[in-house]
């Protein structure tokens, strides 16, 4: 089992910058691959952006790309994602998960809300 802990959201303007943190326990930190999802109001969950285990290769949403850096640091446990450019279009709960066994998201955080004002 892994328990993540998401922090770091908040209110700011467009334009701005956010780090968002995932702090993980439970089992062994670097077996998993992770991923920020996002939920806004209305819309499904989407992908924003993801990391290996060795944190070598990651993977962004179209939307995201060049605004937001996805990074671990295994001494840590932690996964942030650096989010630049804020638009209002960002608003949304944002979620770190990690890939399980089988390969698929299993394990989820409890949501940090991120608002971009115009």
């Amino acid at each position: 089992q892994v328990q993540l802990v998401e922090s770091g959201g908040g209110l700011v303007q467009a334009g701005d910058s956010l780090r968002l943190s995932c702090a993980a326990s439970g089992r062994t930190f670097g077996t998993y691959s992770m991923g920020w999802f996002r939920q806004a109001p209305g819309k499904g969950r989407e992908i924003v952006a993801a990391v290996n285990r060795s944190g070598s290769s990651t993977y962004y949403v179209d939307s995201v790309k060049g605004r937001f850096t996805i990074s671990r640091d295994a001494a840590k446990n932690t996964v942030y994602l650096q989010m630049n450019s804020l638009q209002p279009e960002d608003t949304a709960v944002y979620y770190c998960s990690a890939v399980g066994p089988g390969g698929t998201y299993d394990y989820w955080g409890q949501g940090t809300q991120v608002t971009v004002s115009s």
